[in-house]
């Protein structure tokens, strides 16, 4: 677009806002009102250009200018910013800066109460931002400047935003991945940088573009920015005063379900969508929003047919295919699914919730792999989605990079406090790393934002606990958790520990014995040998002690540690001890008085951490000190 159609935007009211903006520094508050113009008129690429100016990183400042020069090819400035980016080759033809005076263009987006800048040499030695301005002329001259000054932005003011993160302080640090590292969150003292001036997101286009000129234009851009807000209810009060100027507009009534749907209002969304297809029949996005205003309202509904009339009118439309593969996954028809993402990926290959769902799809699949590389990939395209991170946090666990989910779970809460699963996730991933400290304190506070939703969590603060020592607290989670799992391994493993501490010997015998019937692997019948005689030489039964004994030292050596193998042996024979035989007699043992052993094992490293039917203990107890006849239990 030409200087002369910029100058005709002089007159928008939003657009000298942002460029005011911008002038003094504020361009996340310039960004933000870009954008919304930009979400008004996608295809201006006046808009673009000035959007340039509100990035930090070069690789979208490109993009934008690449954007507007895509929207119009005359655009000089376009062009002017590319070539000196190194996007474009050096071209003649292009109009150089202006160096003798400012564009017009730019005179008239000054306020009518802006003061003219002084000149001369006492208002360059008054002002730094003027030194500033001078030093930047004898550079690259006035025009470039005007321009330049805005497109490659030295520093950027913001004010951030006041995060309380609980538990252990978040480490951000790269996390190597296919297509780039984890973002890395710029902190000072008391705050971190807000998300959006991190990383800025590229305006996207938007299904409904409808012009509104005179009253319903000022209606519209109020509306817009309570959008920008997410004040539902201003936004829904001036899209309806615009249906009493424009009662044929389809648009309107869609858009203000959608703002109903925003806002968990299924029934008055339903009602809008309708007055939208009353108004038009054949407007597509409708029967989208009824399909999804339906599912908000039952979960279980049916509506594949409302997909398909949405397709049946716009057969373009990404969204619809986005959606229908959600509610394919949701159905078990993940091949569906994948077919709706790659019609998705065709019409939109860098969106980053094509990615993401594709991700979501293989994890249904079991294919983790996939999952992974796509998870990867939807990052690559939007750094600042923190539902992207949560998933790569999610995968990398499952992977057993847990320290790649360390930092991609760490980035979620530092940004969004009230994440619960982020914090149970992180919690667990903390535990695999044998890091017990901010394991507890990440889970506690998942647990206080949300104490009756993540039971199955509950096992990874318990099993931590129980390495701390904490022994009271651990028997109390591991018994919740094996409300969720009475089947698993670990958790039944963990309450012998507690139990037997606690010299509970009663209760630690029932779940050695349950333990005994739920390994599979011969290290898990290892371990369930060793604590079962454990258990009944506390209970005085040693003639089954002996017996556990006996069956632990006849397995494989490679089913148990050296320690716990000596161990056996010496219970074995502490309990066994020879006495003389009668002359003609036969050998007998006389069982004397147990011993308490030295050591009580603990859980197998790696191994008694994961409650999950998937995951097999690799290695076997190391034995630690066991506790005296009167343990003191920490409260």
């Amino acid at each position: 677009m030409t200087e002369e159609l910029q100058q005709d935007h002089s007159d928008n009211t939003m657009f000298q806002d942002a460029v005011k903006a911008l002038r003094q520094g504020d361009k996340p508050r310039a960004k933000e009102l870009f954008t919304l113009l930009l979400k008004t008129d996608q295809n201006n690429s006046t808009y673009w250009v000035w959007i340039s100016a509100t990035v930090d990183n070069t690789k979208e400042r490109i993009y934008c200018l690449q954007t507007a020069l895509k929207l119009d090819p005359e655009n000089a400035t376009a062009k002017r910013g590319l070539v000196l980016l190194g996007a474009l080759p050096p071209d003649e033809t292009i109009q150089p800066f202006v160096m003798n005076r400012p564009r017009a263009w730019e005179e008239k987006l000054l306020l009518a109460n802006e003061k003219p800048r002084e000149k001369g040499f006492k208002a360059f030695a008054r002002s730094p931002i003027v030194r500033l301005a001078g030093i930047a002329v004898i550079v690259a001259g006035l025009g470039a400047v005007v321009f330049f000054g805005f497109i490659l932005p030295r520093q950027t003011n913001f004010v951030g935003t006041k995060t309380n993160t609980p538990g252990p302080s978040p480490t951000f640090t790269a996390t190597p991945t296919l297509f780039g590292a984890t973002a890395q969150p710029t902190e000072v003292p008391g705050r971190l940088v807000p998300l959006s001036t991190l990383y800025p997101v590229s305006p996207t286009a938007v299904y409904v573009n409808t012009p509104h000129a005179g009253q319903s234009g000022d209606l519209y851009r109020v509306a817009l920015a309570a959008y920008a807000k997410g004040d539902w209810d201003a936004y829904i009060d001036n899209m309806k005063l615009i249906t009493e100027f424009e009662p044929d507009a389809a648009d309107i009534p869609y858009l203000i379900g959608d703002a109903y749907r925003f806002k968990g209002d299924a029934k008055n969304a339903i009602k809008a969508y309708n007055d939208a297809l009353k108004v038009d029949p054949n407007f597509g996005a409708p029967y989208l929003g009824l399909a999804r205003a339906r599912l908000m309202d039952d979960p279980k509904a049916n509506v594949e047919t409302l997909f398909s009339e949405t397709l049946k009118r716009d057969p373009n439309f990404t969204e619809i295919y986005i959606e229908r593969a959600r509610y394919f996954i949701l159905h078990k028809k993940t091949e569906e699914a994948i077919k709706d993402l790659d019609s998705a990926a065709k019409l939109s290959p860098e969106s980053s919730e094509v990615y993401s769902m594709y991700a979501q799809a293989y994890v249904t699949l079991d294919d983790k792999k996939n999952a992974l590389k796509y998870a990867e990939k939807a990052l690559s395209f939007d750094r600042g989605n923190l539902s992207v991170y949560q998933l790569l946090g999610e995968l990398y666990i499952e992977d057993a990079q847990y320290k790649n989910a360390i930092e991609n779970l760490s980035f979620v809460v530092a940004y969004n406090a009230e994440d619960d699963l982020s914090f149970a996730m992180l919690g667990r991933a903390y535990f695999e790393e044998e890091n017990y400290k901010p394991a507890i304190q990440n889970l506690d506070q998942a647990f206080t934002l949300n104490r009756n939703g993540l039971q199955k969590y509950y096992v990874y603060r318990g099993l931590a606990n129980l390495e701390l020592n904490n022994v009271d607290q651990a028997v109390t989670d591991l018994e919740v958790a094996r409300g969720v799992d009475e089947k698993s391994f670990d958790i039944n493993l963990g309450l012998v520990r507690g139990y037997y501490i606690q010299e509970k010997f009663g209760s630690a015998f029932q779940k050695a014995d349950v333990i005994k019937t739920l390994a599979k692997t011969d290290e898990q019948i290892a371990t369930a040998l060793y604590w079962h005689a454990l258990v009944q030489e506390k209970r005085g039964i040693l003639k089954e002690a002996v017996k556990d004994w006996q069956a632990l030292l006849a397995m494989d050596k490679n089913a148990m540690t050296v320690a716990m193998r000596a161990e056996a042996e010496s219970h074995l024979k502490s309990i066994v001890t020879p006495t003389p035989t009668p002359r003609g007699g036969i050998k007998t043992s006389t069982p004397t008085k147990t011993i308490t052993p030295t050591k009580t094992p603990t859980p197998p490293k790696g191994g008694t951490g994961t409650p999950t039917p998937t995951r097999t203990p690799t290695m076997t107890p190391t034995p630690t000190r066991s506790p005296t006849s009167t343990p003191t239990k920490k409260v």
